[in-house]
């Protein structure tokens, strides 16, 4: 007669382990199904925007840009012009010599802009240089060449902004000095 009960204990235990594993496993199932319904009804989490900065108008109020970044109509904003700090010193393309270049950018931008800038100086220096180390000095003798190359940095500068802050926001470079021998 012992050894009959003790086989029905055994399986009692083992009935009740599997009760309570498979309690737990349907529980888990189903407070997963729950989180992935829960997060499928409210979409997934909203991808956070960078703080864009703001386009000023003449009046100094602050509008949204446009969502393609296209601005037309600028003769309604305020343009607001900042001085690159130190002359830019490079060879150029070839042999034609170097260039001593000093700079400065617009932008119809809040000051978001003109702090990216300075936050990130080396990056867009080194951008500049590099543009600067890839223009022929022949192309520079003439001011559709100077313009061309005014295109070329804005573009760099923009890029190297966007890369490092999410919005580029230069409206246009202008050379306040530039030397060429």
């Amino acid at each position: 007669m012992s050894t009959e009960k003790q086989p029905k204990k055994r399986s009692k235990k083992k009935k009740m382990l599997l009760s309570a594993i498979a309690v737990l496993v349907i529980g888990g199932a189903c407070g997963g199904g729950g989180y992935v319904y829960a997060h499928s009804i409210s979409g997934p989490p909203a991808e956070e925007k960078p703080d864009l900065p703001k386009l000023v108008l003449k009046d100094g109020d602050e509008v949204e840009a446009p969502a393609n970044g296209k601005l037309t109509h600028t003769e309604k904003y305020k343009v607001t012009y900042h001085p690159i700090d130190k002359t830019f010193t490079t060879n150029l393309r070839g042999d034609s010599g170097f260039a001593q270049v000093d700079l400065a950018v617009s932008t119809f931008y809040d000051e978001t802009v003109i702090e990216a800038l300075t936050d990130h100086d080396i990056a867009i220096r080194n951008a500049i240089v590099l543009e600067l180390a890839n223009t022929d000095g022949l192309e520079l003798e003439t001011v559709a060449g100077k313009e061309a190359l005014a295109v070329r940095l804005r573009d760099r500068i923009n890029a190297t902004l966007k890369e490092k802050t999410g919005f580029g926001g230069i409206a246009e470079v202008y050379f306040t000095k530039l030397v060429l021998q």
